[in-house]
């Protein structure tokens, strides 16, 4: 049950009465009729835009067309009150019973409620984390692991058929650089003292690599030239540190449905496939580019090279794809990739990036609009640096990954939930300070405790309720009649539990996960008020002494918060708690 959505439909229906009486002109287009909460919730429970953005093309006065509009309206048994307001908005006030309505509705559906139809079953590819299987996930990839599958969980509960996709960048010169890594820690456990020069990587993760790989081959590589064990050690390498990383993901719940190669791309003609159809659109030519203004990218030359004409399709300058040796540029396997998905039949695709790769989302559009003539969208989602602080203090590098602080480090501070949840308390794009302190505080300063409070309070409620022999079960409450939930703080909970189906199609459509977390805490608000309320006020109180059908009505909106709770929480990928401890 969506409850703006049904207005929106009782709008429209109107207008379209309207028109049939003659009080409108034919061929209005209605799509931008909007049926939302008012800026200030004094002037009402909702409002309608109808009347401002018909006026000019129906050729009549705005507070005209919402009088007549506020007349039908007015009709329907769920509207106490349709007045004009301003220049011509036409703000609505709800009877408590459409907001009862919510309640047993949420009751009813139970994890389902707020579940949309608005995807259709487009299928979605959600590609994230793809960080360089050259170590464990540091901070930055805990971020954008957390935002892409929360991401992702948001568009499977708005109807999307969702993929979870990891990119792993087997196929570049860093790979290299871990094999030689790994050949040192492979020296080492044999007995040797080793060196890391520049450019290999120090952590001690490499250690128990290197010790399997002295475990399975013996002496055979010491002392042998390179050229004998890179490729080996590579893949062996790689093998390895994938463990790591979705052993990393798994300790934060994350789960992918594919892991695709990049390797994979090179020597099957895939890349050429791909080239081949930007070729055909006359995409591909041989041109110098101008040097660029600014910071020299390591893809430029001063000389001739195979281009992408990716300005034809928004970019603000071609890109190489081969370099003039013959080489590919690191686009080159990324087009392919991109294509790949397209050929694969996703309707949308989604990237979730770190924020240095601002200056490939131009490149990465360009390339996948010419792909699939501009059929498949392309959203970039950037996710911002993570500060992290603890007593006060910037939280130093992990010893165990040498440069860095890892995943690990984060979870095993405050576990996966607490992690997750203050990982969506700031949109991607906007930096973020993790206080290893604030997060585990019990206030409601902390956004994690307070909505997870609030849940356990209703669990609390619901057992006590069970010990005193009252029926707690959804299907009984959702039966029940409401009509004695009439305070203003009883009508505003649920009037904000009947906000979570609308905020639900929102963040899908703009790809923005964060606002359900922002919601959640709104919730728990509401609910806290209420609890407090109860201090004073005795009739306000969840369980009512020697009145079990008047508690049955009260825990049936408070029931019904915490199915919602359960419900954002579950998208976040954070469990609900039923206790606090």
């Amino acid at each position: 049950m969506n409850l703006f959505s049904e207005l929106h439909h009782l709008v429209i229906g109107s207008l379209n009465d309207m028109v049939a009486e003659g009080a409108l002109p034919d061929g209005l287009d209605f799509a931008n009729v909007a049926v939302e909460p008012p800026r200030d919730p004094a002037h009402g429970d909702m409002a309608t835009n109808a009347a401002m953005v018909l006026a000019k093309p129906a050729g009549l006065k705005p507070r005209d067309i919402a009088a007549g509009l506020a007349d039908k309206l007015a009709a329907d048994p769920r509207i106490a009150v349709a007045e004009v307001a301003g220049p011509g908005f036409l703000n609505l006030r709800l009877e408590p019973a459409a907001w009862h309505r919510v309640v047993a509705a949420a009751l009813t559906a139970g994890a389902g409620f707020g579940a949309s139809r608005m995807g259709q079953g487009r299928k979605v590819n959600v590609e994230y984390v793809s960080a360089n299987p050259t170590g464990p996930l540091h901070v930055g990839h805990t971020r954008g692991a957390v935002f892409g599958d929360a991401l992702a969980s948001l568009l499977d509960f708005a109807g999307y058929a969702v993929t979870r996709e990891y990119y792993i960048n087997d196929g570049g010169a860093q790979v290299d650089v871990l094999a030689r890594s790994v050949y040192l820690r492979y020296l080492e456990a044999l007995g040797q003292q080793v060196a890391f020069e520049d450019g290999t990587y120090p952590g001690d993760y490499l250690i128990p690599v290197g010790e399997a790989l002295a475990e399975e081959v013996g002496a055979r590589w010491v002392d042998q030239p390179e050229s004998v064990w890179l490729a080996e050690i590579r893949d062996f390498a790689t093998l390895k540190m994938m463990d790591m990383i979705r052993a990393d993901l798994a300790v934060l719940g994350v789960e992918m449905d594919v892991f695709y190669s990049e390797k994979s791309l090179y020597g099957t003609g895939r890349i050429e496939e791909a080239l081949s159809e930007l070729e055909e659109q006359g995409l591909i030519y041989t041109g110098v580019l101008e040097p660029p203004k600014g910071k020299t990218p390591e893809d430029w030359e001063p000389r001739e090279q195979t281009l992408f004409r990716s300005t034809a399709h928004g970019d603000d300058v071609d890109r190489p794809i081969r370099k003039s040796d013959g080489s590919w540029t690191y686009f080159a396997p990324d087009i392919a990739y991109h294509y790949d998905k397209i050929d694969r039949g996703f309707d949308e695709l989604i990237d979730v990036f770190g924020a240095d790769h601002g200056g490939y989302v131009k490149r990465m559009k360009a390339a996948v609009s010419a792909l699939s003539n501009g059929r498949v969208p392309l959203d970039v989602k950037l996710c911002q640096l993570v500060k992290l602080y603890k007593n006060g203090e910037p939280f130093k590098m992990s010893k165990r990954a040498g440069t860095f602080v890892t995943l690990r480090d984060v979870v095993e501070q405050v576990g996966p939930d607490v992690t997750r949840f203050v990982m969506l308390t700031r949109k991607n794009d906007a930096p973020l300070d993790f206080d290893f302190d604030k997060v585990l505080e019990q206030s409601k300063d902390n956004p994690v405790f307070y909505v997870q409070y609030a849940h356990a309070r209703v669990c609390s409620v619901l057992r006590k309720a069970a010990a005193a022999g009252i029926a707690v079960d959804d299907a009984g409450l959702a039966a029940l009649d409401l009509s004695d939930l009439a305070h203003e703080a009883e009508i505003a909970l649920a009037k904000k539990i009947g906000e979570w189906p609308r905020l639900v199609e929102i963040a899908a459509r703009h790809h923005e996960p964060h606002r359900v977390a922002f919601y959640l805490y709104e919730l728990a608000s509401e609910l806290h008020a209420l609890w407090n309320r109860g201090n004073d006020d005795p009739s306000l109180r969840f369980l009512q002494e020697d009145a079990p059908e008047t508690s049955r009505t009260k825990i049936a909106l408070i029931r019904a918060t915490a199915v919602v709770i359960s419900a954002g929480l579950g998208i976040l990928g954070v469990t609900p708690v039923e206790e606090m401890r």
